[in-house]
């Protein structure tokens, strides 16, 4: 059984009372800003190793209980030292996770974007569904979806949907959701009863401000181009378009709002986010050539999860879970399901991973 390493309880514990310390110390304001930010952040698992050195200290003591000779109080600590077992074993498995490396991107808002692919006006009324499912997902978190540019579908749904979704920790959960998704149904123009397939793709960019990455003026060019839309007084009158090209990559970002100031700040947003994106995928490869044991590494060319509507299920093909729920998933109730599941497969890649190397 692999053991905890103590030094480095000992060393966050060391750090958490220090950090207590100076802020009740008069810190200056940054550098208390920074210090809360740290104390949040250690929080957890310094509260895990308290508990869990309590247990260990509480069951050595139940232990001396049981062998003192006297009956009734070696009964009481075997039923003492049975419960205490059970909660060292539960805390020693919450601090192995705990002790994981995080995500730099984890607390991070994203850049949400859903595009129709295989399927035609089906692939666009069944991103539609998904662009749902993550609204209500993210309003049962309490985060914000702001949509930022959206190209409708002819029957329905979108073509494409680029939205920013705010809130604490929204990169730790969505980033799982990127890839392909696929659909199995009748659609409601087939008369025959016929089921197609058709699939969406789902990319998730964690949203990183001017600090994260630096974007140079001689790097970009902008083009400013009129706005196209169902109509209105501002379509198609004045050229409030924003196009972004990124010269070094060729990434090219739209946005097409109203405001042309609003159109190039929401474009370097959308431009930021994919930088970055590619900035992390390029430093993780280089970390490992295998990627087969990172679960929801956003590959999208890999299918991912299929809701197949007939039947009432949704598959995750990278852990192969199905849920019988299709309809509680649609609607964002039970996707934390998946999610979870997912997550918890992740952690114990990484566990394993870790084991390996020690």
């Amino acid at each position: 059984m692999p053991s905890l390493p103590q030094d480095k309880l000992d060393a966050l514990e060391m750090r958490f009372q220090y950090i207590e310390a100076a802020l009740s110390g008069g810190a200056s304001q940054d550098e208390f800003a920074k210090l809360s930010k740290e104390h949040s952040d250690l929080s957890p698992i310094v509260g895990e190793i308290t508990a869990y050195k309590k247990a260990v200290k509480d069951r050595a003591e139940a232990e001396t209980l049981l062998k003192s000779g006297d009956k009734e109080m070696a009964e009481m600590a075997a039923a003492e030292i049975e419960e205490l077992d059970e909660r060292i074993e539960a805390l020693f498995q919450s601090i192995r996770i705990l002790l994981l490396p995080k995500d730099e991107a984890d607390e991070k808002s994203i850049i949400l974007e859903i595009r129709g692919g295989t399927g035609g006006d089906e692939a666009a009324l069944f991103a539609g569904d998904l662009f749902r499912m993550y609204e209500r997902y993210a309003a049962s978190h309490g985060w914000k979806v702001t949509v930022m540019e959206e190209s409708p579908g002819e029957m329905g749904g979108f073509k494409e949907i680029i939205a920013n979704v705010t809130g604490k920790g929204v990169y730790a959960r969505m980033k799982y959701e990127s890839g392909v998704h696929r659909v199995q149904r009748v659609p409601a123009t087939e008369g025959s009863g016929r089921i197609h397939t058709s699939a969406a793709t789902v990319a998730v960019l964690p949203e990183v401000e001017d600090i994260d990455i630096e974007i140079r003026d001689q790097d970009i060019r902008i083009d400013t181009m009129r706005s196209s839309g169902a109509g209105g007084q501002h379509v198609n009158t004045t050229d409030s378009a924003v196009r972004i090209t990124h010269l070094p990559t060729g990434l090219v970002v739209t946005s097409s709002m109203k405001s042309q100031h609003q159109n190039r700040a929401e474009a370097m947003r959308v431009l930021r986010a994919r930088l970055y994106e590619i900035q992390r995928e390029e430093r993780d490869s280089a970390r490992s050539a295998d990627r087969k044991n990172q679960v929801g590494s956003g590959d999208r060319s890999e299918r991912i999860r299929t809701y197949n509507f007939p039947q009432g299920r949704v598959t995750d093909h990278r852990i192969n879970l199905t849920l019988y729920k299709l309809d509680k998933v649609i609607s964002g109730e039970a996707l934390d399901e998946l999610i979870e599941a997912l997550i918890t497969e992740n952690q114990a890649a990484q566990l394993a991973a870790m084991e390996a190397i020690n």
